[in-house]
């Protein structure tokens, strides 16, 4: 225990140390600059073509324009790399340019011009007239050499300070939360080869730095980027090395070749991308450069993998972070995204609290009813007073010593006046003309202030009313705020292993896939997408590929979506989800009054995105144009809200809610509503104002039926909700009053509707709305005394089109899905 306790501070205090070393490794090379002074002295010594500099002022121009308070340290930087290689003509050049440049740039702050505008071209010519202004004072005069040496010098100067623009920021920021893009990268990788650059003539034990940091630099890249980024580095990379050492011209291949190899064993991790360089030395050494370089050329080529080796992985895995198509930076965008999504779903959260609590406010009331009705009367009663006992002399005696039997005395006499204009119980009247002087005008008062105390009476409760219906729908609100949050918050499961397995199992089939992407893997929400070459309208997703994913996932799978492609050489893409246990096929047979075109009723049959079907009718009261635009209102406003989310009793009180608030006009609407779960077939009837509905199971006919007011007439009442258990095969039956109430010489409709449902001999839903109507109507004679709808639903269960295919092959599969 004590020498466990022991280890575990000694690894606090390495940990400790360790990010300290960190942290002031930081601050040297990032915030104290000392990573620019490196790269500016190993620019300073970068020469190509024997004689040109083409990198020192647009690395300086750069860092000039994007850090200025580094001018100083990395004009020391440059001259001091220049001094180090005794060319005095190079750090002649330098300083000269170094010297034009701030000249120039002052003429160009007085003219007010744009230095990021201006910046290339002002190294262009400092660089021209560097070199040429040093030709002249070294030769004496100018030959044409020296004017294209100066443009040529002053062209790559100019691209180079584009370039440096880019890749001083990758360099000098602590830390990037963007990815690279194409162009930076490129830029990044020459800025990392010119400074190779400079390590030209460093040789350790016969050894060259330049060969195996640039190796090093490929391995690097390979590894992290793959084939492509791999063999760009070495294209690059190559070029500018054999630029200013045209003896190391065969070193491009190598490198090209051995980051494009790498790239392609990247799979093996750091062995493989090792392997890559060292098969490419081999290659290129022994083909290209002769047996008598193989030996150097594999040495140095180890001493690069060993370096690679060496190098944490923390390192490798943070530079993959920044260039697109890597592992690490799809993860990096996932967790960006990841965080979007968490911010994103925690707003909405917070609107649903916010929801909550302005529905538990507008719920709660001050006080209770009982309280709120002895304040109401305890008010009414100061207000009689104060226009009769003021001014009595028997105020103290009345108020003071017989306060409960006076008080009493006025609420009874409140309660006769309340029902009735007079006293009818002569006892009562009798006791307080007894006991007041004044009871006639007592009397009188408070049936003169008893219109006011019933008109706040109702005011009062309707404001409860409205609170009460705003409360209520501020928590619908809530709810669907609060599901929509749970459902950002879903992540897409990594199901990539699943994906392959898919993939396998329809090959086995001997039929071709493109790309296969599960979205979810829930039971009863399986949601899958798949390319497949074009299928020629032959139904390969509905007739194999289906019935294959229902036999793994062990549920039934159909198509939900299929588009299919326009020519032989695209892609058709099938779109697999979860079928429903139970469907609902529906029929409607509906007739106008009198045989008019506009009817007063509306329906409709809709499947909602939570696994529900709704089916309602809404007859409008009275006929004609309005009555139908009152029950085709009613029925939109309700599609709207259900498809919401909303559930469904709260969706008819806000329908109600907005119709009782809208109506100036007696029009009112009734509404049945049926909500049938297509998962277990249980159904929900809510009727408001309406007829009963049947459900005809076999011979046996029930009857489904609650009482409520029409829609619109007062704005609170209780939903009644009743629930049913259907099963497959039954026949739901729906009508307006204009069936049910429509046959005038039958004493017993309910009866008599029962029968014709019982005797019906087809249980097609279409054929059963066009009889029932048919029968009403032949029994009338003809007439149609009423707007008329019937809709008839039949449950069934679903059962697929195409058997499953058994595989044998996916057990795996299987297994993960059950965890």
């Amino acid at each position: 225990m004590q020498s466990d306790l022991v280890l575990e501070r000694s690894r606090s205090k390495m940990g400790k140390w360790v990010q300290g070393l960190k942290e002031k490794l930081e601050l040297l090379l990032f915030q104290r600059g000392l990573l620019l002074f490196a790269i500016g002295f190993l620019l300073g010594r970068a020469v190509i073509l024997t004689q040109v500099t083409p990198f020192a002022l647009p690395f300086f121009g750069a860092v000039f324009f994007l850090k200025k308070e580094r001018t100083v340290m990395i004009m020391m930087a440059l001259l001091a790399g220049a001094v180090s290689t005794s060319n005095l003509e190079n750090t002649g050049f330098i300083m000269i340019g170094i010297v034009f440049f701030l000249l120039i740039n002052r003429f160009i702050k007085l003219s007010s011009l744009s230095l990021i505008k201006t910046l290339p071209v002002l190294v262009f010519i400092t660089s021209m007239m560097g070199r040429l202004v040093l030709s002249l004072i070294m030769e004496g005069t100018l030959a044409n050499t020296n004017w294209i040496l100066a443009v040529v010098e002053g062209a790559l100067g100019m691209i180079l300070t584009i370039i440096f623009i880019q890749s001083i920021p990758i360099i000098s920021v602590k830390k990037r939360t963007q990815a690279l893009k194409n162009e930076e990268i490129i830029s990044f990788i020459i800025l990392l080869a010119t400074v190779l650059t400079g390590t030209i003539g460093w040789v350790i034990y016969g050894f060259s730095i330049e060969n195996i940091l640039s190796r090093y630099l490929v391995l690097i890249f390979a590894y992290v980027g793959g084939a492509a980024i791999g063999s760009t580095v070495g294209v690059v990379t190559g070029l500018i090395l054999a630029l200013a050492n045209v003896a190391s011209l065969y070193q491009m291949s190598m490198l090209a070749f051995s980051g494009l190899l790498g790239g392609l064993l990247k799979d093996g991790r750091k062995i493989g991308v090792g392997m890559g360089l060292l098969i490419g030395t081999l290659l290129i050494a022994l083909y290209g450069s002769g047996p008598e370089l193989l030996y150097p050329n594999l040495i140095e080529s180890g001493i690069a993998v060993l370096l690679f080796f060496c190098t944490p992985s923390r390192i490798t895995s943070q530079l993959s972070k920044y260039i697109p198509g890597t592992v690490e930076h799809a993860n990096e965008q996932q967790q960006y995204l990841r965080k979007v999504r968490d911010v994103t779903a925690s707003r909405v959260e917070q609107f649903s609290s916010l929801f909550q609590a302005l529905s538990t406010s507008f719920s709660d009331s001050d006080t209770l009813p009982e309280e709120q009705s002895e304040r109401e009367v305890d008010y009414f009663l100061s207000h009689v007073t104060e226009k009769t006992c003021q001014t009595c002399f028997k105020k103290e005696t009345c108020w003071a010593r017989d306060f409960d039997t006076t008080y009493s005395h006025m609420t009874n006499i409140m309660e006769e006046l309340e029902q009735t204009t007079e006293i009818r119980n002569h006892s009562l009247k009798r006791d307080f003309d007894q006991h007041c002087i004044k009871a006639n005008k007592v009397i009188e008062i408070i049936g003169k202030e008893m219109s006011h105390y019933q008109a706040n009476r109702m005011l009062k409760k309707q404001v409860r009313e409205s609170r009460k219906i705003v409360a209520d729908q501020l928590l619908g609100v809530s709810q669907v705020m609060g599901d929509f949050a749970k459902e950002i918050q879903k992540e897409r499961d990594n199901l990539h292993q699943q994906e392959d397995q898919i993939i396998d199992a329809i090959q086995s089939m001997g039929l071709e896939v493109g790309q296969v992407e599960i979205y979810s893997l829930e039971e009863g929400n399986v949601d899958i997408e798949m390319k497949i070459p074009a299928c020629g309208g032959r139904g390969e997703g509905e007739k194999v590929i289906g019935p294959m994913l229902s036999d793994i996932l062990k549920e039934n799978i159909i198509v939900k979506k299929e588009v299919c492609a326009e020519h032989e050489h695209q892609t058709c893409h099938l779109y697999f989800g979860s079928a429903k246990e139970f469907l609902v096929e529906t029929g409607v047979a509906n007739a106008a009054k009198g045989g008019a075109w506009i009817s007063g009723d509306s329906h409709s049959t809709i499947e909602l995105g939570a696994g529900k079907y709704a089916i309602a009718i809404s007859d409008g009261m009275g006929n004609g144009e309005r009555a139908h635009k009152e029950s085709t209102e009613t029925i939109q406003l309700l599609q709207k809200i259900l498809h919401s989310g909303i559930d469904e009793t709260v969706a008819i009180k806000s329908v109600n809610s907005v119709l009782s608030l809208r109506n100036t006009d007696e029009i009112f609407s009734t509404l049945d509503l049926a909500m049938v779960d297509l998962q277990d077939a249980s159904a929900k009837f809510l009727k408001i104002g309406s007829i009963p509905s049947f459900i005809k199971r076999g011979d046996r006919v029930m009857m489904v039926e609650s009482a409520n007011l029409p829609m619109g007439i007062i704005p609170e009442f209780d939903v009644e909700v009743v629930s049913e258990q259907l099963k497959a095969g039954d026949l739901l039956i729906m009508m307006s009053d204009g069936i049910y109430e429509g046959v005038k010489n039958i004493e017993n409709p309910e009866f008599w509707m029962k029968r014709k449902i019982r005797e019906l001999s087809t249980d097609k839903p279409q054929e059963v709305a066009d009889l029932i109507m048919e029968e009403v109507i032949r029994t009338e004679y003809g007439r149609i005394d009423d707007d008329m709808t019937v809709v008839v639903a039949k449950v069934k269960r679903n059962i697929p089109k195409w058997s499953t295919i058994p595989i044998y092959s996916a057990p795996s599969f299987r297994k993960k899905k059950a965890q």
